[in-house]
């Protein structure tokens, strides 16, 4: 028995711009469960740019649940990928490796253009949550149902943060005043070295040495 969840997330920030960012998700402050993150393969295809990923996560496992996970709980997440920027459509496919029986949790995510409005992006979940414990499979979907909605407001709070941290006008304005201040700083250094120069030289022009 399999249970479904779906919902959808709407991004402020245009297709352009979260598919720019969707490389930069990590680190940040929301999902400091995610461990590790590596590029597994990389190709382009006719229908786009397809990633493999293989992420290390963990997460806080309930009490009843610790006996059916000793040791280390941390789990393998392998991310498929396809950037499609001619339909602007980025497709994600996720599934746990790791810790399948206690619970299999396979995900579909889709980015596109907002149809409600073109300047931001609409994400599209869905999550199919399996397990294999005798007796307890159906709690443990309802537990994985609940904690997959937890997971997707961090998941979505760390993309903002992200987004903001690359795109909003703040940032944009603190670039523009750190690069002005920067060519204020080179231009107040040369102003400083021409005058101690001029300085250095006009004994030499008052009191010139004779020619031999």
């Amino acid at each position: 028995m399999v249970k479904f969840h779906a919902t959808s997330s709407v991004f402020k920030y245009s297709w352009d711009q979260v598919a720019c960012a969707f490389w930069q998700r990590y680190p940040n402050p929301f999902s400091k469960h995610v461990l590790t993150e590596d590029v597994v393969n990389r190709e382009m295809r006719q229908d786009g740019l397809h990633t493999t990923r293989l992420l290390t996560k963990t997460n806080p496992v309930p009490k009843w649940g610790e006996r059916f996970v000793p040791g280390p709980r941390q789990v393998c997440i392998v991310e498929e990928s396809i950037v499609d920027p001619e339909k602007k459509i980025i497709t994600t496919y996720s599934r746990n490796i790791g810790m399948q029986k206690l619970m299999s949790i396979e995900e579909k995510c889709v980015y596109k253009v907002n149809p409600d409005n073109g300047m931001q992006t609409l994400c599209e979940r869905s999550a199919w949550i399996t397990s294999s414990v005798f007796g307890l499979g159906y709690a443990i979907q309802k537990f994985g149902v609940e904690r997959f909605k937890k997971n997707i407001t961090k998941s979505c709070k760390g993309y903002d943060y992200i987004l903001d941290k690359l795109f909003s006008v703040e940032a944009q304005t603190a670039v523009q005043d750190h690069t002005l201040s920067s060519k204020d700083k080179i231009k107040d250094t040369a102003r400083k070295a021409a005058e101690v120069a001029a300085a250095k030289a006009r004994p030499i022009l008052s009191n010139p040495r004779p020619i031999s």
